[in-house]
């Protein structure tokens, strides 16, 4: 067994071109391109067995050799991918179930008869490569570089393949994310998990395509790093494959759903006060306004004719930009690196460190302590400025509220959720309704009493 451990960014084919001879690669490259052309066929059940284990099973083709692949699902974020491999050499195009043996086989598989494993899809593309060497933190770093065109085929669909695969030969996962960040400076790359194998499970079945990462567990007692740390990953991991499965399928609710994951994103990046310091995460909060003021205008005019249209086009203009990529892959580095907790003074090291409910209450209660919600029931029009205020409200209820021991908090998360809605949409009569009721919940005013 080996692990394998990649990112997977999607190009345009017009950019696969030009990241052949970009210059960051030659100055890095130590051995020679070259070429393959691969032939894949994956192998599931009827019912999709496999898939539902999160399990890939194919025969790679290339040039006269026959290579069986078992591939497991790892942890991913941000197109960077961990999961076990295991590869057999055949001598026929025949799959040979004798080699999935109990060692590599899932046990939810048990059961399963390998018999009624066949061939369901293909991909099949051209791969040209080159391995990449240099010098990251005291060490060699080795990554091969596979740019791939292609096509995912099922008996009745097709997809295009089109993309760069960075894979770590040798030294730290991070040298493959600072590699992709400095690529990305200079070509429009979108990282992108999902798996060719789980291109072919959606051309067979649209709705297979998972849209959420497991949730954080955070307990109460969780240190504010450890879920800084949990939050931020699992907000980039959902906004990556949002964006992947809008580009895929243009559905308007996919498009809400990766804006306000941006939302969310500067919501925790500016609610951690000295845990995590401004200078730290300065970069990203800037590249996160840039694309939020692009964004949030389209967000709230859902409604207007064309809205949606329009934003299919600009999404696909988006994406021939330098700025998405640019941002996925900084904070990637950034949540690997744990770079918040460089040049952290002690006051700042003692509140990382504090459980979650406890931090949870005093923040709650300093932001529900700055907006005067009585008065807001009186000229609603003034709430427009406490936005970024509500919306690190929400996000906490959203996200924590579950290890707080108070009554209502469900309710007061409605109605914040409400009150933020109201106040994109410039609403007074909703906005005085909704700063009526957040101020008259139980658990707000226990809160803010507390």
């Amino acid at each position: 067994m080996a692990k394998e451990t990649e990112i997977k960014l999607r190009v345009s084919p017009e950019t696969l071109a030009a990241l052949r001879d970009s210059s960051l690669i030659e100055s890095r490259r130590c051995q020679p391109w070259q070429q393959r052309n691969l032939l894949n066929c994956y192998f599931d059940t009827a019912e999709f067995s496999l898939a539902g284990a999160q399990v890939a099973l194919r025969i790679r083709q290339d040039g006269e050799q026959l290579i069986q692949t078992l591939k497991t699902r790892g942890a991913s974020v941000a197109g960077l991918s961990e999961r076990n491999e295991w590869d057999w050499y055949l001598t026929e195009n025949n799959l040979d179930v004798e080699k999935l043996t109990d060692d590599c086989w899932p046990e939810t598989l048990k059961e399963l008869d390998k018999q009624t494993l066949s061939g369901i899809f293909h991909t099949d593309f051209t791969r040209e490569l080159v391995e990449l060497c240099w010098q990251y933190e005291g060490e060699e770093a080795r990554v091969e570089l596979a740019l791939d065109f292609g096509v995912v085929r099922t008996s009745v669909q097709t997809e295009e393949i089109c993309e760069m695969e960075l894979e770590l030969r040798q030294g730290q996962p991070e040298a493959l994310l600072e590699l992709a960040q400095e690529l990305a400076n200079e070509f429009a790359l979108m990282p992108c998990d999902i798996s060719k194998a789980e291109r072919g499970y959606r051309l067979l079945r649209p709705g297979s395509f998972e849209l959420q990462v497991p949730m954080a567990e955070l307990t109460a007692d969780s240190t504010m790093d450890v879920t800084t740390y949990h939050l931020a990953m699992q907000l980039l991991s959902n906004s990556q494959r949002l964006a992947e499965q809008y580009r895929h399928s243009a559905q308007w609710k996919l498009l809400e759903q990766w804006i306000y994951s941006l939302i969310q994103l500067r919501a925790l990046l500016t609610s951690l006060g000295q845990i995590v310091p401004r200078k730290s995460s300065n970069e990203l909060r800037q590249m996160l306004d840039e694309l939020l003021t692009s964004w949030m205008p389209v967000y709230q005019a859902a409604e207007q004719e064309g809205t949606r249209q329009h934003a299919v086009e600009q999404f696909a203009q988006e994406l021939t930009q330098v700025r998405w990529g640019q941002f996925s892959l900084r904070l990637a580095l950034w949540l690997h690196q744990q770079a918040w907790k460089k040049q952290r003074n002690e006051r700042a090291k003692r509140q990382a460190q504090a459980p979650l409910a406890r931090w949870l209450v005093r923040f709650l209660r300093e932001e529900l302590s700055s907006i005067p919600l009585s008065d807001y029931v009186q000229q609603p029009q003034l709430l427009t400025e406490q936005l970024p205020r509500v919306e690190r409200v929400v996000f906490w209820l959203e996200h924590a509220r579950h290890v707080l021991n108070i009554a209502q908090l469900d309710a007061m998360l409605g109605s914040a959720r409400k009150l933020q809605q109201a106040i994109l949409q410039q609403d007074e009569q909703a906005l005085r309704q909704q700063a009526a009721s957040l101020w008259q919940n139980v658990a707000c005013r226990q809160i803010m009493n507390s």
